[in-house]
């Protein structure tokens, strides 16, 4: 991988911009989760452990959780291609709302325990960089849908692997 690719340790290689206009502001906003996007080190890791932690604490209802991962979902393809277009660059390494998008998804129909958050993280990331098919060819998508489709895709791989491990080992 290059050195300014979405996934890499190092800091995002994108330069900071000036919003335009109050919705450069919101996209950005929304694209970078708040500017955690921003972190210096791993800011995909940093906003799916963030995303974990935050699902453990709201114990949410499966319904509520379902319609969360839709809005994000739908709210950050949007976000996501308005901050691609206003960044100048595919899939930067500060939109980090795809993370969000994909790490609700791996837990989205299993019981969040402790066990089952920190299996479902490991697991998406190593689905997120190692990118399965159809994930990498996801990325290829258009605008928003090419940022959020392959994190998408990881998190179900995660959610399979987790759900199946849960079946065999009669839940935990």
């Amino acid at each position: 991988m290059a050195p300014d690719t979405p996934h890499t340790l190092g800091a995002p290689r994108v330069n900071r911009v000036a919003p335009r206009s109050p919705l450069d502001r919101v996209a950005l906003a929304i694209a970078t989760v708040g500017g955690v996007g921003w972190a210096p080190v791993a800011p995909g890791t940093v906003a799916s452990a963030l995303t974990i932690v935050v699902l453990w604490l709201l114990a949410l209802s499966p319904v509520a959780l379902i319609v969360l991962c839709v809005a994000v979902t739908l709210i950050g393809g949007w976000a996501a291609h308005h901050a691609e277009r206003m960044l100048g660059r595919k899939d930067p390494g500060v939109i980090v709302i795809d993370e969000v998008a994909g790490m609700t998804l791996s837990v989205l129909f299993v019981p969040l325990s402790i066990p089952i958050a920190v299996l479902a993280f490991l697991l998406f990331r190593v689905f997120d960089v190692v990118k399965p098919v159809p994930a990498r060819q996801a990325q290829e998508l258009p605008g928003g849908a090419g940022v959020m489709v392959d994190d998408l895709v990881a998190g179900l791989y995660a959610l399979g692997i987790v759900a199946a491990l849960r079946a065999l080992v009669g839940g935990f």
